[in-house]
């Protein structure tokens, strides 16, 4: 089966990406995709610098995913709580995919994340 130029243009952009995290935030590890939504969280909370508690962490990975997922409709950003962590509301369920093509749908809308952000081309 032959990659579509979008496809291969998406795994190009997807290999950059992971490859530039990894140096900056890994020992020589690949980033995986939980890691890179994780650090998405935490620059939309901005709170960089600070230990968090387990439950915390997945808060943030959920940040991560409704920020990426926004653009594509199917999450709102609705307010920020006291504490400053942001809220979402979630606009329209994602579809049933495959493990393959949710993986494609979340790999499109970080890249489009960091392409908006500048980090990637």
């Amino acid at each position: 089966m032959q990659m579509s130029t979008r496809d291969e243009l998406l795994k190009r952009r997807w290999e950059e990406l992971i490859q530039r995290l990894s140096d900056t935030f890994s020992d020589a590890e690949a980033v995986e995709m939980e890691g890179v939504l994780y650090l998405i969280g935490l620059q939309e909370l901005g709170k960089i610098h600070q230990q968090f508690k387990k439950d915390d962490n997945v808060n943030i990975i959920h940040i991560g995913i409704c920020t990426v997922l926004e653009p594509f409709g199917y999450y709102r950003f609705d307010f920020y709580d006291d504490d400053g962590w942001p809220h979402f509301v979630l606009v329209e369920e994602l579809p049933v995919l495959k493990p393959g093509e949710q993986a494609i749908l979340m790999k499109e809308a970080i890249v489009d994340y960091f392409l908006e952000k500048g980090l990637i081309q």
